[in-house]
């Protein structure tokens, strides 16, 4: 395999062709923040938190989309770097609520932690804010559009599934937003809360209904567990407070199939003392219904009385 060489922050770099600069930074132990990067679909480049300096090229680059080069030289935390990460954070506050007290996502967000790293302490841009309606129609995902730093990675994994691609950015410039078609609510939606969406939020904008106000981030041991409810073994992570478990959330689908509620549910049962009841949609509003139709039990359980 043919390799190129490159300096970063004046450490000499060899990587294979081919790899992106953000890839070979981090791999040579440099940070790099990140926001839209998704390993799953790559080379998207909408946030660009993730710009560094490249000795000779007009502007800062975007690391995620940007191949390593021979001979390149590279700076990941140069003054004009960490001015421009500053300025694309005031931006992102100008339009956020600045309620981290309070917000479930706290601890494990993403925009709070790059926000202390650079010292951004408050919104320093003033004008029009958004105002969006929150979003808690769907009885596993809460959806709060006012949190959305529109990275679209929720768009892009949603579109990855097949027979899914529910939501996508809708609208222009300011009024831009991630919606199910029609800007219709989550519930109206084609949603089939898998959750996938859930897992790769960076901030506080997409969370489980479940475990709101139930427990802080770093108040939980993680335990990941694969589902056995078919042959793909997704991964989820069983959260534990206090030796006991309070909830189970997604982590990574298994090759070859999407992440599915049934499969969250069915550990959810499993391993938690107090699960969530369980609903399905029927028609056009979701509905309780037993464990056993949840889990697509009905007739096994009608054979075993």
């Amino acid at each position: 395999m043919s390799t190129v060489a490159l300096t970063i922050n004046g450490q000499e770099v060899t990587v294979p062709k081919g790899t992106r600069l953000l890839d070979a930074a981090t791999g040579a132990g440099f940070f790099i923040p990140t926001f839209c990067h998704d390993e799953n679909s790559p080379n998207y480049g909408g946030c660009r938190i993730c710009v560094v300096e490249v000795k000779g090229a007009r502007n800062l680059v975007a690391s995620c989309c940007a191949e390593a080069m021979n001979g390149m030289v590279v700076e990941t935390e140069s003054p004009a770097v960490v001015e421009a990460r500053k300025t694309i954070l005031e931006l992102m506050l100008a339009n956020h609520p600045v309620d981290c007290l309070t917000c479930d996502k706290a601890g494990d967000c993403r925009l709070q932690d790059y926000a202390f790293r650079y010292d951004v302490k408050a919104p320093a841009l003033g004008g029009e804010r958004k105002d969006y309606e929150f979003d808690d129609s769907n009885p596993y995902i809460n959806r709060d559009m006012n949190k959305c730093i529109l990275c679209a990675k929720c768009v892009r994994t949603c579109q990855e599934a097949e027979d899914r691609g529910v939501i996508s950015l809708a609208y222009r410039g300011f009024r831009t937003k991630v919606a199910p078609a029609l800007d219709a609510s989550l519930a109206e939606s084609a949603c089939v809360s898998c959750s996938r969406c859930v897992s790769v939020c960076p901030v506080g904008a997409l969370t489980y209904k479940s475990l709101s106000g139930k427990t802080r981030t770093w108040e939980v041991e993680k335990e990941e567990v694969t589902c056995t409810w078919c042959e793909a073994g997704c991964q989820f992570d069983l959260l534990r407070k206090n030796g006991k478990a309070v909830g189970v959330v997604a982590k990574s689908p298994g090759n070859g199939r999407p992440l599915c509620l049934k499969g969250r549910l069915g550990l959810e049962l499993k391993y938690n003392d107090e699960p969530m009841t369980p609903m399905l949609k029927k028609g056009d509003e979701y509905v309780e219904v037993s464990w056993a139709e949840a889990l697509g039990l009905d007739e096994l359980v009608e054979k075993l009385k």
